[in-house]
């Protein structure tokens, strides 16, 4: 692949510009005691405003896996790929009713994670155990993606070998390690703006060069009909039971990552998040456009093996090279951003729910600390091995997996910061069979798919995985908790206060 000089200084100019931003962050708004301490490493103690909160939240909702897999999915696979776009219609609304809620009786307990919440309302120990691990076991693939967005722009400029990605993880590693939640907060606006830059610039100018949406459309219409399988721009019959609980499944859990949950959790007040689930659909709008891109790629006569390369290779095509660049950074640095996030939110995850809960007693604020600096290398160094030891799409339907896991989590989270009525016994039964019946269909696919043709009565039901899960996990929840009951089964402690849940 030709070497692209030009786009690759002005990629390592904005690349180190973040950089510096990452390690400056450390100073942003550090308080005299320093971070030596979870709520200050790990959530910035719980200090961010509406605008960094919406930077933030953005910045870790849209990564550089959606820029490149979303329109990777109209490429390849045309009009179904656009269930990205009602999904994130879908998870506001979701976010506005449940998140406030949860960062109100997350703050009044000092929780730093759901499975912290989960551990107060529930009081068992086990169901705690299973959240943390499922918001972990999660997070690998999905951190793992962001690392291979950064080498998919690389290797669009020319650049081969590992090299080049080992050097970006040992920036991400060393920024994240020194400042916690701030870096990615500050890189976020950055990141925000260029992509705001690069995605309305490529929605004008790119159209305009090859004859306007009608002729875009119509071109990426013909080339999806030679595709094998063959694809449209519409729809096709059978597609819209599977396109709707992508996007229904897709909203469920999405609320429910830890990394969202970081995010959120570092907002000041629950009226920030309020705000934010009001603010955040302009991404939504930002994720349309972003999707169209992978019609322009058919329509400039983008061809690629690999549907991950059609918006690099756009950009290289259609734009002078300077700004390809400029895109290309837009790209890279939007995957620093959540994996930063995605690190410290698994970081806290095991030194708070699983290694804390193992040690059976409660960690210093100093023993925290250090030990979520440490798991958040070793996270990274987890998920770079991923990337460097397993071939890329591997990799990739490996995180088809994370909203069917995720998903999982909705009877102990969600149901229960609106009533504790299951019992703790049971949601643990009930999130064992979610998981497993989960996997099972994803694995019966190839990991190729997330969309399981289910036989009911006579008929198939093309279905996302993560919905057949979740109705059995919480059909077993509601069963075993009626059963429970009536041989009294132990119901756990709920320590929460009931003044929290209130407003």
């Amino acid at each position: 692949m030709q070497l692209h000089t030009t786009a690759l200084v002005v990629f390592c100019f904005f690349f180190l510009l973040v950089t510096l931003a990452g390690f400056w962050a450390a100073r942003w708004r550090r308080p005299k005691a320093g971070m030596a301490s979870l709520e200050e490493w790990g959530l910035a103690g719980r200090s961010f405003g509406t605008w960094i909160t919406w930077f933030l939240i953005g910045g870790d909702l849209y990564t550089a896996y959606t820029v490149i897999a979303v329109p990777a999915a109209l490429y390849g696979a045309g009009a179904i790929g656009f269930f990205a776009v009602p999904y994130a219609v879908i998870a506001y609304p979701y976010m506005m009713l449940v998140l406030p809620r949860l960062w109100t009786v997350c703050h009044r307990h000092g929780y730093i994670t759901f499975a912290d919440f989960v551990g107060g309302r529930y009081g068992n120990r086990w169901l705690t155990i299973a959240i943390a691990l499922t918001g972990v076991l999660a997070l690998m693939p999905y951190i793992a993606l962001q690392l291979v967005g950064i080498r998919v722009v690389i290797g669009a400029m020319g650049i081969h070998g590992e090299w080049p990605l080992a050097a970006a993880f040992v920036i991400l590693a060393a920024y994240t390690y020194s400042s916690g939640l701030r870096a990615p907060a500050v890189i976020a606006i950055v990141k925000d703006v260029m992509l705001y830059i690069m995605v309305l610039a490529a929605l004008i100018y790119i159209p305009h060069k090859l004859g306007g949406y009608a002729r875009v459309f119509e071109l990426a219409n013909q080339l999806l009909a030679h595709h094998t399988p063959t694809a449209t721009i519409h729809l096709k019959q059978g597609q819209f039971l599977g396109y709707s609980t992508l996007a229904v499944g897709s909203a469920i859990a999405l609320m429910l990552y830890p990394h969202t949950a970081t995010a959120v959790l570092s907002a000041q007040s629950a009226n920030v998040v309020r705000r934010n689930a009001a603010m955040l659909p302009a991404y939504s709008f930002l994720l349309g456009l972003i999707a169209l891109l992978g019609y322009l790629a058919l329509a400039a006569g983008v061809v690629t093996k690999d549907p991950n390369q059609a918006v690099p290779l756009l950009f290289l095509k259609m734009f002078p090279e300077w700004f390809a660049g400029f895109c290309l950074a837009a790209i890279a640095i939007g995957a620093l951003v959540p994996a930063a996030i995605m690190s410290i939110a698994a970081s806290n995850l095991f030194t708070r729910n699983l290694y804390g809960a193992l040690l059976r007693r409660k960690m210093l604020p100093e023993e925290e600390s250090r030990m979520a600096k440490l798991v958040s290398l070793v996270v990274k160094f987890g998920a770079l091995l991923f990337v460097l030891k397993l071939p890329a799409p591997y990799a990739i339907e490996m995180q088809l997996l994370g909203g069917i896991w995720m998903a999982q989590l909705f009877p102990s989270v969600v149901v229960g910061v609106f009533a504790r009525w299951f019992n703790p016994w049971a949601l643990l039964i009930g999130w064992a069979a979610g998981m497993s019946s989960g996997t099972a269909m994803a694995v019966a696919l190839g990991l190729k798919s997330s969309v399981y043709p289910l036989h009911l009565f006579g008929s198939t039901y093309p279905m996302y995985a993560a919905v057949p899960a979740l109705l059995l996990n919480l059909a077993v929840s509601a069963v075993l908790t009626v059963l429970f009951r009536a041989i009294k089964l132990d119901p756990g402690t709920d320590v929460t206060e009931a003044s929290a849940y209130v407003g």
